[in-house]
């Protein structure tokens, strides 16, 4: 009897492992598939009201509310850079964050969307390892700029202030100053680093690149 309980336990667990083998391989093309899927939907669902004005390509033209969409959000990114577009933006930014239903879920997606954001790659030009917080363990952080000589501990090296995103919520962090020699630069983008310090490392840098 115990052996053909043996049997089933281990006939389950190969099955278990099979399902979930299979389950994983194909979740990321599934959920990207979704993604780009419900991403579509929501785009034509958006312009829909704009047939009503007559536009001839919308509805005859394969994909027209997709390549519609995409050529506002290049208008809207050309008007935003000669800030016309700007003020009416921050002004509904403003509102959103006076919203209490409204204001965490945009202030979420937002910080999540500056993380990735090319925008601000002045202020964080390189990614760079460090030792912290202890000699022998470290952490992945982003070079700011160099330290003035009235802050740095010593006038004779250079010191740069590195600021150490915490996980997952890298809007938050450490800001260190450390010598040059001890800052080993790491040779992949700021959107991989913010990935892989939002998932906890679970998210790797591409290195087939």
């Amino acid at each position: 009897m115990n052996q053909k309980n043996n049997i089933f336990i281990s006939f389950i667990d190969k099955v278990s492992t099979l399902f979930l083998n299979g389950l994983f391989c194909i979740l990321p093309i599934t959920l990207t598939v979704a993604v780009f899927t419900i991403t579509f939907r929501v785009l034509v669902s958006w312009l829909e009201p704009l047939k009503r004005f007559g536009l001839p390509f919308l509805g005859t033209v394969p994909y027209s509310e997709v390549i519609l969409a995409i050529a506002i959000i290049f208008i809207a990114g050309m008007l935003y850079n000669i800030f016309i577009l700007r003020p009416i933006i921050h002004a509904i930014e403003n509102l959103f964050s006076k919203i209490p239903l409204i204001r965490p879920v945009y202030s979420g997606i937002k910080k999540l969307v500056d993380a990735f954001s090319f925008q601000d790659k002045v202020s964080f030009t390189k990614v760079v390892r460090v030792e912290f917080p202890r000699p022998g363990i470290y952490s992945i952080g982003f070079l700011a700029n160099q330290v003035d000589e009235k802050i740095a501990p010593d006038t004779q090296q250079k010191y740069f202030s590195i600021f150490i995103p915490t996980t997952p919520n890298p809007t938050s962090g450490f800001l260190i100053v450390a010598p040059e020699h001890q800052i080993t630069v790491i040779e992949i983008s700021r959107q991989e680093a913010m990935a892989m310090i939002i998932s906890g490392g679970i998210i790797q840098p591409d290195t087939t690149k």
